[in-house]
């Protein structure tokens, strides 16, 4: 598996990375430890977890089969925001949060350290400075080594790397947006932003809960019995009859002729174009069985060719909204 550098930071990862929010719901103790050790025998080297998935037993699954492994091989991701607890301060982006999660996922992580520490959401309520002064005082003391965000838009995370600037904090060195064939809205401004700033991309969901892995056909008027889309299990994506439309039916046939002309899975094909595309250094993948991991290890050490990129993207294009349509119409003056 490639190795890419996680935005302008000098720390490499491996172009997939391992998503953990399965651990300790949908996969067994067992069955995510299979996971891992299958995932890091491909050359994996990058995991990402939360605090809150499966109410910190992802994360405790992972410090126990950490305890095996040489740590300093491997770039550990978390993430902290929402809460865990009952008390008031027990959510947010304030200093006595931020402090406690980090020190409570060191814990369950059994390490001494995490290479990427991210947010899970922008905190209005908290002033920006005591979230990014308190982000760089845990790099500082070598709790953690980088950080990132999560969800955020395009203003919150480019005043962020404003604000961190000023000041001569440490930066954001990656994003983490929703982002696959389906969902591109963050090309309109969040992708600039980071390809600016040198943000690394490291889509979540990049095969919409299991959409563009070819399960599910134009004609369908549900979803296949014992799927993610099944009863409306993706609140985070939206239902079954809010996504079905024509452009998803015509991405899905553009997805499923691409898999048969390259000899690859669907879900190999939506990861290769998600992974070729401007700014994105990892997207993350989830499974909840070995043969799931082993098809989206597929999409690594291969490169997607210029006319299936370009269909793929026309078939999930949309039409720009203002401002976006009125300047790409526009002709650019200088002077």
């Amino acid at each position: 598996m490639d190795h890419r550098y996680l935005g302008r930071s000098g720390l490499l990862v491996s172009e997939l990375c391992l998503g953990t929010m399965t651990f300790g719901k949908e996969a067994d103790e067992p069955t995510s430890h299979a996971l891992l050790d299958r995932y890091t025998d491909a050359g994996g080297t990058f995991v990402d977890t939360a605090d809150v998935y499966g109410g910190g037993a992802s994360e405790e699954i992972i410090g126990r089969w950490l305890a095996g492994r040489n740590r300093d091989d491997l770039v550990i991701a978390t993430k902290g925001f929402w809460a865990t607890g009952g008390q008031p301060n027990d959510h947010g982006a304030g200093r006595k949060h931020l402090i406690s999660a980090v020190q409570a996922s060191l814990k369950r992580l059994r390490t001494d350290y995490i290479d990427l520490y991210q947010l899970h959401c922008f905190d209005e309520s908290t002033p920006i400075e005591e979230t990014l002064s308190t982000l760089d005082g845990l790099i500082k003391s070598g709790y953690v080594r980088h950080i990132g965000v999560s969800n955020y838009t395009a203003w919150q995370l480019q005043k962020s790397i404003d604000v961190a600037r000023q000041h001569h904090w440490e930066p954001f060195i990656a994003a983490q947006p929703l982002y696959n064939l389906i969902d591109r809205d963050i090309e309109l401004e969040l992708g600039a932003v980071c390809r600016n700033e040198g943000v690394g991309i490291i889509p979540w969901s990049p095969l919409r809960g299991g959409w563009l892995t070819g399960k599910y056909r134009r004609g369908m008027t549900q979803a296949p019995p014992g799927t993610r889309w099944e009863g409306d299990q993706q609140p985070w994506l939206g239902d079954w009859e809010n996504s079905v439309d024509e452009r998803t039916w015509s991405i899905t046939d553009a997805l499923l002729a691409t898999a048969t002309e390259t000899g690859r899975s669907p879900a190999q094909v939506a990861l290769r174009w998600l992974s070729q595309q401007p700014g994105v250094t990892a997207p993350i993948i989830g499974a909840r069985s070995e043969e799931q991991l082993d098809d989206n290890l597929g999409a690594a050490g291969w490169t997607l060719d210029e006319k299936s990129i370009e269909r793929l993207t026309a078939a999930s294009d949309r039409p720009l909204p203002y401002p976006h349509a009125y300047l790409a119409r526009s002709p650019r003056r200088r002077g």
